[in-house]
């Protein structure tokens, strides 16, 4: 566990380092304002996806086919992120219903992309994490909807990233996979608050597809079930009292 902790940390920082000094150097890496009006940086959001790969990578606990699921499905839910991060800035339609609206009549906005990239990448993953087809398709909503939670709470400084600590600490106790999202969120969390970087969907969609995986590996069927409630609950009152999350 104290291993995938220290990955998740080492691995964060110095990507989000070598990042920064990049960026000092002229290069043109992504940034947005927040919701305080201050212009930050998005490096936090690649560093904590490779940082929370790197240390899925060495769960001992995990077989290798399962290890390489839960790695991937990490980095695939990043990459939808970040199309989001890049491609969806310009595209003002947020929420759910915005989006499969526009997708009934024809239009692939980049949130339809992120929803169904999200998804897929969660059912291949539950798909090598799980035996049967009903905990496979429970495992898949754990982690695309613990992904979705995360995002929706990068909306202040330090919000999404310190709910990820807090969940992930707790988490520890059933298992090392928490152990992973937890050092990864925990490298960056002092600059999110300071405002100089945020997660953006990038590293939201990271750590929460990370956190999903730990409830996923920590948990039978019962335990699927009700974080499965749990999630749809939130996402369902999120999306009533703000169409335009997500």
């Amino acid at each position: 566990m104290l291993r995938e902790l220290l990955v998740g940390v080492t691995v964060t920082r110095g990507v989000y380092e070598g990042l920064r000094r990049v960026r000092r150097g002229g290069a043109r890496l992504g940034e947005r304002r927040n919701r305080a009006g201050r212009t930050v940086d998005l490096c936090a959001g690649p560093a904590v996806a490779l940082g929370t790969a790197a240390a899925l990578a060495v769960v001992p606990r995990l077989p290798g086919r399962q290890r390489a699921g839960a790695v991937a499905g990490v980095l695939a839910a990043a990459a939808c992120g970040a199309y989001d991060d890049v491609v969806g800035a310009r595209d003002p339609r947020r929420g759910f219903r915005a989006h499969l609206g526009a997708l009934r009549q024809g239009e692939l906005t980049t949130g339809a992309v992120k929803l169904v990239g999200v998804g897929a990448a969660a059912l291949a993953a539950g798909a090598v994490l799980k035996e049967r087809p009903a905990d496979r398709l429970l495992a898949a909503v754990v982690i695309a909807g613990s992904a979705h939670a995360v995002n929706v709470l990068d909306v202040r400084p330090g919000r999404a990233g310190g709910a990820v600590l807090a969940l992930g600490a707790g988490g520890m106790a059933r298992g090392p996979v928490a152990a992973a999202c937890t050092g990864a969120a925990a490298a960056v969390l002092p600059d999110d608050v300071r405002q100089r970087t945020m997660l953006g969907d990038t590293g939201a969609h990271a750590l929460g597809a990370g956190l999903g995986l730990a409830v996923v590996a920590a948990n039978g069927r019962a335990g699927l079930l009700a974080h499965t409630a749990v999630l749809l609950a939130v996402a369902l009152a999120e999306e009533a009292r703000n169409p335009q999350s997500g």
